[in-house]
């Protein structure tokens, strides 16, 4: 059936004079920009009218719109929401977008609870919990949460207390006397709260009372001639005089705020911005992040402002009550009713014009211009690394908007424990999340073609069934990482490996181009294998580069996976010879330890820390491994 044609003067004519939002596309239906507008007549008219100085890019996108599409709301807030939802949902190209959908980590303390926890949370839930960030690490914050544990013996376990008090064997925490242990119900819940108080005030900026706690224990550990103990407690001093350090820039006490500012190239269309965040917590400066803004070439550093408040804080959890800013929005008002409405409080929108407000947005400037300057080279260099890269190998095998590509390895010794690997790179980069490891089921001995063949056919099929399934539902998004199918298929090996691919994509109706990574005699990458042909790379080309990290990717995803296999499989066989020891112990073992040898290595009471080993257990898996034999006993003699 024929679309129908859009004739462009006469749909500018049915505008209606109300809030809403449009949608451009090109002659592909390609989203090609999404807006809204508080009159969507006069404002989609304007694309179409000459407009001196409204910037290249813009001018380029409206050659390419072929029709266009809107949807009428009751308000301008209304609007907003929806654009937000559509640019997010499409990512359209001309949008200044925001480059990465950061979620920041959050620790959340479990107050609702009889015995708190302290939980590293990137949601933040209307619950009894209470909430303090956002970090910009999670790295920095999860090394929080473990000494704030440490310090205060609280617990990181999953237990419901007081519901299982005492029906288990403290874990190795607490032999490790890194907790108190509530789960024994030796802990009253007086005391246990008492600590809870202790690490409250810790992540609240209290670190006086800390310190002072722990120079007490120190001196009397020192006292006592528990020298280990004292210097346990002065590595935790250091520890807390880190982080303390790390807050000095304070506000009025209580306040929360950001603060930002934008640093643009002014010279480039197709230009990049630098949005610098300063995050300030209970008045303390918290932590600090750089954004990278694309596609803002024409546009205001107020217009790009606008769209990073929409983005950003559609994403995360936290607002806070101000916003502070280097110059007045367009769309305020709106702008402040629908940060009000997300947070549940007032948010104010405001441009400081003296004193230390304005000093910090004037401070958020010059570190937006520093960090824009310093990497501009470095992204360039990035770019050509990773994008630029893949258009190499794309216009070297003549391949259109190569984007995804997928590559696969198959590892075993001698046919045992045969694994195959799928690694995909997306614009140059990997994407470990899309990654999967493949167990193969259907071939005993050392065939790798038959074993690759196995991969492809569950990894194709099993998307295959996943699509048919989203449009008998009638769903347009996407669900796991098999849907989506590569722009490239980078095979580990010359013909045989890209005939049996092709083979497979054939017995499925699919249609992927599919080239071979063709090795030396040295087994170094020297080209690709692609329509029945060798194609030499250089090597010194980015191209050639990333092809090479892909392999080299895939090998060592395969290799890894089929280690941890063997590992596994020899404790397993060296665990089942041991008198008491069934499978639920076998397990228990082989998840606290990885590796036979630490078995072998562990005491009594580390064996008998496991709580599904009891101590009878845990001293006849000693005495297995540490009897003497016949031979040794002789040598000794």
């Amino acid at each position: 059936m024929e679309k129908p044609i859009f004739h462009v003067e006469e749909e500018l004519k049915k505008l209606p004079h109300k809030p809403g939002v449009y949608i451009m596309h090109d002659e592909q239906d390609t989203i090609l920009y999404v807006g809204k507008a508080v009159n969507l007549h006069n404002r989609v008219r304007s694309y179409f009218r000459k407009i001196e100085g409204r910037g290249p890019q813009i001018d380029r996108m409206v050659e390419q719109i072929a029709r266009f599409e809107y949807i009428v709301t009751d308000s301008e807030l209304e609007a907003l929401v929806l654009e937000n939802n559509l640019i997010k949902e499409n990512r359209p190209k001309y949008n200044t977008m925001l480059k990465d959908d950061k979620t920041y980590p959050y620790i959340k303390v479990t107050v609702g609870e009889m015995y708190p926890r302290l939980l590293f949370s990137r949601t933040m839930k209307k619950d009894k919990a209470r909430y303090f960030g956002p970090f910009t690490s999670a790295a920095a914050l999860k090394d929080t949460i473990k000494l704030i544990n440490r310090m205060y013996g609280l617990r990181s376990c999953h237990r419901v207390l007081p519901r299982d008090c005492g029906k288990e064997r403290p874990c190795l925490n607490y032999h490790m006397g890194r907790c108190c242990a509530p789960c024994t119900g030796q802990v009253s819940e007086e005391e246990y709260r008492r600590r809870i108080g202790f690490a409250l005030d810790f992540l609240s900026g209290n670190y006086a009372p800390v310190l002072r706690d722990l120079t007490d224990k120190m001196t009397a550990a020192s006292e006592a001639m528990a020298y280990e103990e004292a210097i346990r407690y002065r590595d935790l001093i250091e520890s807390v005089k880190k982080i303390a350090q790390k807050q000095k820039m304070s506000e009025n006490v209580g306040e929360d705020k950001d603060i930002l500012a934008v640093a643009m190239e002014k010279e480039n269309a197709d230009a990049d911005a630098v949005v610098q965040t300063f995050f300030i917590r209970d008045g303390r400066l918290i932590g600090r992040e750089h954004f990278y803004m694309t596609h803002v070439g024409g546009r205001t550093t107020a217009g790009i402002l606008s769209d990073f408040v929409k983005q950003f804080y559609a994403g995360t959890p936290f607002i806070p009550r101000e916003i502070m800013l280097p110059e007045e929005l367009e769309d305020r008002a709106v702008l402040e009713e629908w940060l009000t409405m997300r947070r549940g409080g007032k948010v104010a929108l405001r441009v400081p014009q003296k004193g230390r407000k304005e000093k910090l947005v004037e401070l958020a400037g010059e570190n937006a211009a520093l960090i824009l300057s310093k990497d501009r080279e470095r992204l360039k260099r990035e770019e050509g690394r990773t994008i630029g890269a893949v258009r190499e190998i794309g216009s070297l095998l003549q391949l259109r908007n190569v984007s995804r590509m997928e590559a696969y390895d198959i590892s075993n010794i001698s046919g045992f424990a045969n694994v195959g690997s799928m690694v995909v790179y997306e614009k140059g980069k990997p994407k470990r999340s899309d990654y999967r490891k493949f167990r193969i089921k259907s071939v005993a001995g050392p065939d790798d073609y038959a074993c690759m063949r196995e991969v492809l056919t569950r990894r194709f099929r099993h998307g295959v069934e996943e699509q048919r399934e989203l449009e008998e539902k009638e769903l347009g998004q996407e669900f796991g990482s098999f849907t989506k199918f590569p722009d490239l298929i980078l095979m580990d090996g010359g013909r045989g490996q890209v005939n049996i691919a092709l083979s497979v994509l054939e017995e499925l109706g699919l249609r992927i181009p599919v080239a071979g990574m063709v090795k030396d005699d040295n087994h170094r990458t020297r080209g690709l294998y692609y329509h029945n042909e060798e194609i030499p790379i250089e090597h010194t080309s980015e191209g050639f580069k990333l092809i090479t990290r892909i392999q080299d990717e895939a090998h060592r995803f395969a290799i890894e996976y089929h280690r941890s296999l063997r590992s596994k499989a020899q404790v397993s066989s060296s665990l089942d010879s041991i008198p008491g020891v069934g499978p639920a112990r076998r397990k228990a073992l082989m998840r606290s330890f990885s590796s036979i040898r630490e078995v072998m290595e562990a005491d009594v009471e580390t064996l008998a820390a496991i709580p599904e080993i009891p101590l009878r257990e845990a001293e006849a898996i000693y005495a297995y491994f540490h009897a003497e034999t016949p031979e040794e006993t002789e040598a000794e003699a």
